[in-house]
C-alpha cells in the first residue's frame, strides 16, 4: 500500500479492525490458557469406602435411604467412629497464620501474642493444634473458600470471577454435610451465601468489598452468637469476620486497630469454647471450633499474590483435653488439605476433587488401625483422580519389585508418572494389606507399623504435590489461534505506523528541501526508543525483572530526557559554532526544553523515590515510609500542598489561551476552581473519617465530587468549541482563514486537555492514598513540563518520538505511585470511596481508575498535545476536507500507544505460552499477563477518548466555518 493512498478514513477503518483482531485473539488465548480446573462430576457416595475398580455391584443402593441412614451407612463403612459430631468453622479474613504461631520458629510479635492470651493458652495446654496452611494464588476470599470446602486447586482466573461470585457446583465438603442431614448455619461474609445459595437454615450476610468498615461488619456476626450457641438444631456453623481483613487494607499490619481488632477476635474464641466446652464433656455432641483464615497480607495490607506473607494463612483445629500437643511447634500444611480432613473427623465421603491429604496432627487420639483406614480412605480418593488425569495409570500394568521410594530411584529408574504413583501406592497398599492379615500385629509399636504409615504418608504426599501443581491440558489450537490474530494485529498497526510515518517525512522533506537538513538520518533519541522496547521485550522472559520491572521504565525515561537535553544543547552549540544568530524566539524555544526537561527529570527522580516497589527490595526506605513514619499530619500536609499546588498551576495554564474571550475563560477558571475547592474540602474534613462508621457525610461528599468532576469536564469539552472566538474572520483570504482554524482549534484541544488532565488528577488525589498525593503533582507537572518541551521542538525530533516519550512516563508513573507485577498492590480501600452500597461494577471501575492513573493521565494529555502543534498547513477549510488535519493531529498519538502496547502485548503473550511450564508461571508470569490485558483496555479507552475529542472539535468548527460562509 502506497503511503500517500493512506486517507482518514482508510487509517481509520484499518486501526480498529486491527485493535478489534487484538481483543477477538486476547480473548481466545486467555480463555484457553488460564485453567478451568478439570472437575470429576458428580458427588462422592458409597463408592468412596470401597477401593478403585471395586464392582459397583457391592455398592449398596442408597437412593431410598434417609439422611440419618446414609449418615450411619457411612459410619458403619468408614470402620472409624467420627471425632466430633457438631463443626463451629470460624473464618476470620486475612488473618496471617504468624499472628497466632508466630514464624520461622520464633513466637508471635509481642503485641500480637498479648492482644490473644485465651488462644494462646489454648496452645499451649494442648487443646489446640496449630497449622502454617499454605494458600495457593490468587489469595483472593472466593477462590480460597472453594479450595478450603472442596479440596481443589481453582483456577488463576478466580481472582476476577472473586467480585462476582457464583454457586459452586463442585463437590465439596458442605454439600457432603447437607446429605447426612446437617442442618447448615452462616453469618458474615455473603459470598457463603452466594457459592451456597439457599442451603442455610439461617444466615446474615455482610458485603465481603466495603472495606470502610472495620467495626459493624464484625458486629453483625457476633451479635447472634450467644443465641446461635445456645441452640442445638444446627451442625455446621460457619462465623466469617472480615473485619480484620479491612483493617490491614486501610492500615497495613501495623495498623493502630490491628491490636483491638485481635483481642475482639480472641474475646469470640473465648466465648465459643467456652459454650462448647459442656457438651464436649459428654458422649453427645462433641464440638470443633476450627478458626482458618483464607489468605494473609502484605506489610500494606493488601493480598492476591503469592509471597509467605499472603500465603500464610491459619488452621488451628480447637478440641478437648489432651486434643493438641504441649510441644508448641506448629505444624505446616496446604490449605487444600482442610477438607479431606474434615471430611474423615466426620465420617462423610472425601470430594470427588480433593487434592489435599489429611492432617494427621488431628487423628493423633485414634488407634494404628484406625489411622492407617483413613490414610486408606484418602488414597482411594486420589488415586481415583489421578486415573481420571492420566488414563494409562493402570497399576495391574506395572511391576514394582525393585521400586524404593528414595527420591533418586524414583526419578531415576521409571519413565512414567503413572509408574511413580502405582508403585508408591502398591507398596502401601500391600504393607496394610499385610498388617490387616495379622502377619505383622506384633510388630505393631515397631519400624513395620511406621513403615506402613510412612508409605501412604509418602503417596498421599506426591500425589498431592503433583494434582496441585499440574497445569490443565490447555487447547493448544485456540491459543495459537489466539497469538496469531494478535501477531496480525499488531503488524497491521505497525505498518500502519510505518507508513504515517513515512508519508510525514516525505513531507517534512519536500519542505525542508531547500534547507541543510538531516531529516534523512535515524538520531539517537529515536533509535533509543526502539532499544528500549527490546529490553523491555526481552526482560519479560525473567522473573526477576517481571517482579522488579520499575527500574527498567524509570531508568529508560530518565535516560531518554537526558538524550533530549543533550541534543538541544548540541542544536545550541552547533548554532554557536556557525556563528547564526538565533531569533528571540529560537532562544526562548530553546530555554523552555531545558527548563522542561530538568522538571520532568526532577519530578521522575521523585516519583522513583517514593516507593520502593517491585518484590525484593520493599523493605528498603522510602519517601513514603517516611512520611508514614512521621504521621498523619506530615501526610495531611503534602496533600493540602499537592491540591492547592495543582489548582494554581490549572489557573495559570488557562492564561496561556490568551485568543479565547475573557469572560467564557473566567468561567473556565471558576469550573476548575470550584472542583480544586471540593476536594480540598474533602481532605480537611471528610477524608479521616471515609472508612469508619457513620461515614455517610463522607461518602455523599464524595459523591458530590464525582458529580461535579463529570459535569464540568463534560461542559468545557461540549462548549469549548463553540465559544473558542476565530480570529481575523473577516478576511476573506484563505491563508488566513486556515490560520485562524488552525489557531481556534489548538486553543479548544489546549484548554480540553488542560481540563482532562486536570480533572483526572483532582480525582487521583480524591481516590488515591493520601500518601501518593505529592506523586500525582509531580505527574502533572511532567505532563506540562512535556507539552513545554514539545512546543519547542522543531521538525528535527519526530513526532512519534514525542508520543513515545509520553506512553513511557506514563508507565514509570504506574509504578511510582507503588503499583507492581504483583496482584497485592491493587487499592481495594480507594475503590470504595464514594461508594455507599457495595457495587462490583461500580467499585471495580474506580479500581481501575486508581490503577492505570498514570497512564491513562498521559492518553489524555494527548489532546493537550494536539494544542502545541502548527495544524493550519493541514487544513483544507474551502472544501471542508478535514481529513488530513485528522490524520496528522490522531495519527501517530493513536497508533503509537496502540503499536507499541501490541508489541509489548504479543511479546509477553509469547512468553508465556513459553512459561507455562515455568515454576513460577501463576505466582509471577500469570499476574503480569493480566496487568498487560488490563494496559491494553486502557490504551483502548484512552485512545478512542482522545480520538472522540478531537474529532468533536474538529466537525464543531468545520460546522461554525460553514455558518459564517453562509452567513456571508
Amino acid at each position: 500500500m502506497d503511503s500517500s493512498s493512506v486517507t482518514c478514513k482508510k487509517l481509520t477503518v484499518i486501526a480498529v479492525l486491527a485493535v478489534l483482531i487484538q481483543v477477538f485473539g486476547l480473548a481466545l488465548f486467555v480463555l484457553g490458557f488460564f485453567p478451568v480446573k478439570p472437575a470429576l462430576s458428580g458427588f462422592s457416595g458409597v463408592e468412596s469406602f470401597y477401593p478403585p475398580g471395586a464392582d459397583s455391584a457391592e455398592f449398596q443402593n442408597i437412593t431410598n435411604l434417609s439422611d440419618s441412614q446414609l449418615k450411619y451407612l457411612y459410619q458403619e463403612l468408614s470402620l472409624v467412629p467420627p471425632l466430633f459430631d457438631r463443626l463451629i468453622l470460624m473464618v476470620i479474613d486475612g488473618l496471617p497464620a504468624e499472628f497466632v504461631l508466630g514464624k520461622d520458629g520464633e513466637p508471635p510479635p509481642k503485641s500480637f501474642k498479648e492482644a490473644m492470651p485465651y488462644t494462646q493458652s489454648l496452645l499451649s495446654k494442648g487443646r489446640a493444634i496449630g497449622y502454617h496452611a499454605k494458600a495457593a494464588p490468587p489469595t483472593v476470599t472466593m477462590p480460597r473458600l472453594k479450595a478450603m470446602v472442596s479440596g481443589a486447586v481453582g483456577g488463576f482466573l478466580d481472582v476476577a470471577f472473586n467480585f462476582n461470585t457464583q454457586a459452586l457446583l463442585d463437590d465439596n465438603i458442605i454439600v457432603q454435610f447437607l446429605k447426612v442431614g446437617w442442618k447448615l448455619v452462616m453469618h458474615g461474609d455473603d459470598t457463603w451465601l452466594k457459592l451456597f445459595p439457599g442451603i442455610f437454615s439461617r444466615h446474615d450476610g455482610v458485603s465481603s468489598f466495603f472495606v470502610k468498615d472495620t467495626i459493624q461488619v464484625d458486629q453483625n456476626v457476633s451479635r447472634h452468637l450467644v443465641d446461635e450457641l445456645s441452640r442445638a438444631d444446627w451442625s455446621l456453623l460457619i462465623l466469617h469476620y472480615l473485619g480484620l481483613d479491612h483493617v490491614g487494607h486501610l492500615g497495613g499490619r501495623n495498623s493502630v486497630l490491628m491490636v483491638p481488632k485481635l483481642g475482639e477476635m480472641d474475646e469470640v474464641v473465648k466465648m465459643i469454647d467456652l459454650n462448647s466446652s459442656p457438651t464436649n464433656n459428654n458422649d453427645q455432641g462433641r464440638t470443633l471450633l476450627l478458626v482458618v483464615s483464607d489468605h494473609g497480607m502484605t506489610e500494606n495490607g493488601n493480598h492476591g499474590g503469592s509471597s509467605f506473607e499472603e500465603t500464610d494463612s491459619l488452621a488451628l483445629f480447637i478440641g478437648p483435653t489432651n486434643f493438641g500437643s504441649t510441644s508448641g511447634t506448629p505444624n505446616k500444611a496446604n490449605q487444600v488439605d482442610l477438607a479431606s480432613t474434615l471430611a474423615l473427623l466426620f465420617g462423610v465421603p472425601i470430594p470427588k476433587n480433593n487434592v489435599g491429604m489429611l492432617m494427621p496432627e488431628t487423628f493423633k487420639s485414634l488407634t494404628v488401625d484406625q489411622q492407617l483406614r483413613l490414610l486408606e480412605l484418602n488414597s482411594w480418593q486420589l488415586l481415583r483422580l489421578l486415573e481420571a488425569q492420566l488414563p494409562r495409570l493402570v497399576c495391574e500394568n506395572f511391576s514394582c519389585d525393585n521400586f524404593r521410594d528414595d527420591g533418586s530411584e524414583r526419578t531415576r529408574g521409571y519413565s512414567s508418572l503413572e509408574e511413580t504413583f502405582c508403585c508408591l501406592y502398591m507398596k502401601a497398599a500391600d504393607l496394610h494389606r499385610s498388617w490387616k492379615s495379622g502377619e505383622e500385629k506384633r510388630s505393631a509399636s515397631g519400624d513395620n507399623c511406621h513403615s506402613i504409615l510412612m508409605a501412604y504418608h509418602n503417596f498421599l504426599r506426591t500425589a498431592s504435590e503433583w494434582l496441585s501443581h499440574r497445569a490443565t491440558d490447555k487447547p493448544v489450537g485456540r491459543l495459537i489461534f489466539g497469538v496469531a490474530a494478535m501477531l496480525v494485529s499488531c503488524l497491521i498497526l505497525l505498518s500502519l505506523l510505518f507508513l504515517l510515518g513515512k508519508q510525514v517525512f516525505s513531507e517534512q522533506n519536500q519542505q525542508f528541501s531547500s534547507a541543510n537538513n538531516d531529516l534523512s538520518w535515524w538520531h539517537l533519541d529515536e533509535v533509543f526508543i526502539l532499544v528500549v522496547i527490546v529490553i523491555v521485550v526481552i526482560s519479560m522472559g525473567s522473573s526477576s525483572l517481571v517482579e522488579e520491572e520499575q527500574y527498567i521504565w524509570h531508568f529508560m525515561t530518565s535516560s531518554l530526557y537526558l538524550l533530549s537535553l543533550l541534543k538541544v544543547m548540541q542544536h545550541i552549540v552547533t548554532r554557536t559554532e556557525k556563528n547564526t544568530s538565533a531569533t528571540l524566539g529560537l532562544r526562548t524555544n530553546n530555554y523552555i526544553q531545558i527548563c522542561s526537561i530538568f522538571v520532568i527529570l526532577i519530578s521522575g527522580r521523585f516519583l522513583r523515590g517514593w516507593h520502593q516497589g517491585g518484590v525484593n527490595w520493599t523493605n528498603l526506605p522510602d519517601i513514603s515510609k517516611w512520611l508514614e513514619q512521621g504521621g498523619d499530619t506530615y501526610i495531611k500536609l503534602f496533600q493540602l500542598v499537592s491540591v492547592i499546588i495543582l489548582i494554581n498551576i490549572s489557573l495559570v495554564s488557562l492564561m496561556w489561551s490568551r485568543r479565547s474571550k475573557k469572560n467564557f475563560m473566567t468561567v473556565v477558571s471558576l469550573m476548575h476552581l470550584f472542583p480544586g475547592w471540593l476536594v480540598l474540602h474533602y481532605i480537611t474534613k471528610y477524608q479521616d473519617v471515609a472508612f469508619s462508621t457513620g461515614s455517610y457525610d463522607a461518602t455523599l461528599m464524595a459523591q458530590v465530587i464525582y458529580v461535579v468532576l463529570g459535569f464540568c469536564s463534560t461542559t468545557i469539552v461540549v462548549a469549548v468549541p463553540w465559544c473558542i472566538p476565530f480570529q481575523n474572520r473577516t478576511l476573506s483570504v484563505p491563508e488566513v482563514q486556515r490560520k485562524a482554524w488552525g489557531l481556534c482549534f489548538r486553543d479548544s484541544a489546549y484548554v480540553i486537555g488542560l481540563s482532562y488532565v486536570y480533572y483526572w488528577s483532582l480525582l487521583q488525589l480524591l481516590l488515591q492514598q493520601p500518601v501518593n498525593s505529592m506523586p500525582v503533582l509531580f505527574l502533572f507537572l511532567q505532563v506540562l513540563a512535556s507539552i513545554w518541551f514539545s512546543s519547542g521542538s522543531n521538525q528535527h525530533r519526530r513526532q512519534w518520538v514525542e508520543v513515545a516519550a509520553l506512553y513511557y512516563m506514563g508507565m514509570a508513573g504506574h509504578f511510582g505511585l507503588g503499583n507492581t507485577n504483583t496482584l497485592a498492590t491493587i487499592d481495594v480501600a480507594g475503590a470504595f470511596i464514594g461508594v455507599l452500597n457495595h457495587s462490583t461494577i461500580l467499585s471495580g471501575v474506580l479500581m481501575f481508575i486508581i490503577t492505570y492513573a498514570s497512564p491513562m493521565l498521559y492518553l489524555l494529555s494527548m489532546v493537550m498535545y494536539n494544542s502545541v502543534k502548527d495544524t493550519s498547513s493541514f487544513i483544507i477549510s474551502e472544501k471542508g476536507n478535514i481529513g488530513l488535519l485528522l490524520k496528522r493531529t490522531l495519527g501517530f498519538p493513536c497508533l503509537v500507544p496502540l503499536g507499541m502496547n501490541s508489541i509489548l502485548l504479543i511479546a509477553y503473550t509469547i512468553v508465556l505460552l513459553l512459561m507455562r511450564n515455568h515454576l513460577f508461571v501463576w505466582s509471577v508470569f500469570s499476574p503480569k499477563f493480566l496487568y498487560v490485558c488490563a494496559t491494553t483496555v486502557c490504551v483502548c479507552v484512552g485512545v478512542s477518548i482522545v480520538a472522540s475529542t478531537v474529532i468533536y472539535i474538529s466537525l464543531v468548527l468545520t460546522y461554525r466555518e460553514k455558518l459564517h460562509t453562509h452567513t456571508d
